[in-house]
C-alpha cells in the first residue's frame, strides 16, 4: 500500500467514510491494518473494505468562466482548481447536485450557449472534451440524438450516456405536463386531492427524487418557484436524511455523517 494523501485522498475518505489520512498515518509508523480501529464504526478495522449504498459524483471546477480567453479544451495538463463531490441514492440525483455545487449559475441541464449552435458545431463539440461537454451532450438529446450516436462521437460509456437521457426525458415530460402541475396549486378542494391528482404528484415526485432543483422545475413548468416549492412541502416532499458510515449498515456507526436525498426513511 502507498500511504499518501492528496487532494483526492480527502475525497475518496469523504466518499467512503474511510479515514484515510488517519490509517495512512498509523501505516507510516508501522500499523497493520488489521490493527488500525475505523475511527467511524468504533467496531471494524482498517482491513474492513467500505460497503456503499448511495452513488457519488466528482466534477472538476474549471476556472475558464475567470480566464476567458483560456483554451477550454481538455487534455493530459492540469486546468482544474478545485472539485466538487456529491452524494446521493443514484446517479442522476448526484449528478444534479453536483452541477448546483459548482456554484457556476446553472441550476440544470443546460447553459446559456448550447441551444445557440447548429447540429454540425454541435456534433464537434461533443466530440472534443471541454469543460462545456455535458451540456453540448444533454443538448443533442433534446435534438432527438441516439445514445449510440453520442457515444460514437465522445467515447463516453454508454451507461453515463444513458442515466444523462433519462433526465433529459424528465425535462420534456415536466415541460409537457406543466398544466397538471400547476392544478395542484389552482385546485382549492382537498378531498380526494391526491387521487385526483395522482399522475402529477407521481411526477413531481420522481422529478425530486431525479435530482431536479426547484427553481429548474419552476422554468420547465412555469409555475413560480416558491409556489412550486410550498406544493411539494405541503404534499410531504421533502428531503430526508442517510448515513455515510462505510458499512451500509451493517455495523452501528459511532460517529457517521449524512446527505441528503428524497425517499421515505430518514436515518438521522
Amino acid at each position: 500500500m502507498n500511504p499518501r494523501v492528496s487532494r483526492s485522498s480527502a475525497l475518496a475518505s469523504k466518499a467512503t467514510g474511510y479515514p484515510i489520512a488517519r490509517v495512512s498515518a498509523k501505516i507510516a509508523i508501522g500499523y497493520q491494518l488489521d490493527e488500525i480501529e475505523n475511527s467511524v464504526t468504533k467496531k471494524t478495522l482498517a482491513c474492513f473494505e467500505p460497503t456503499l449504498d448511495y452513488c457519488v459524483v466528482k466534477i472538476p471546477r474549471w476556472p475558464f468562466d475567470k480566464f476567458v480567453t483560456a483554451d477550454r479544451n481538455i487534455t493530459t495538463q492540469m486546468k482544474a482548481t478545485g472539485e466538487v463531490m456529491s452524494i446521493d441514492r443514484s446517479f442522476e440525483s448526484a449528478l444534479m447536485k453536483a452541477i448546483r455545487s459548482l456554484e457556476t449559475g446553472i441550476y440544470g441541464l443546460s447553459n446559456k450557449t448550447s441551444h445557440l449552435l447548429s447540429d454540425i458545431e454541435l456534433e464537434e463539440a461533443i466530440r472534443i472534451p471541454n469543460d462545456e461537454r455535458l451540456w453540448f451532450i444533454t443538448e443533442a438529446f433534446r435534438r432527438g440524438m441516439l445514445v449510440e450516436e453520442v457515444h460514437t462521437l465522445s467515447n463516453i460509456d454508454p451507461w453515463f450516456l444513458q442515466k444523462i437521457k433519462g433526465l433529459v426525458n424528465m425535462e420534456v415530460n415536466l415541460r409537457a405536463n406543466g398544466q397538471a402541475l400547476a392544478r395542484l396549486i389552482t385546485d382549492p378542494d382537498m378531498e380526494d386531492f391526491e387521487t385526483r391528482h395522482s399522475l402529477a404528484i407521481r411526477l413531481l415526485k420522481e422529478a425530486k427524487r431525479m435530482g431536479f432543483a426547484d427553481r429548474s422545475l419552476a422554468e420547465y413548468t412555469g409555475i413560480p418557484e416558491m409556489q412550486l416549492r410550498n406544493l411539494r412541502k405541503r404534499l410531504q416532499i421533502i428531503p430526508v436524511y442517510k448515513m455515510v458510515d462505510t458499512c451500509a449498515a451493517e455495523f452501528e456507526a459511532a460517529t457517521p455523517y449524512f446527505y441528503s436525498c428524497y425517499e421515505s426513511e430518514t436515518e438521522a
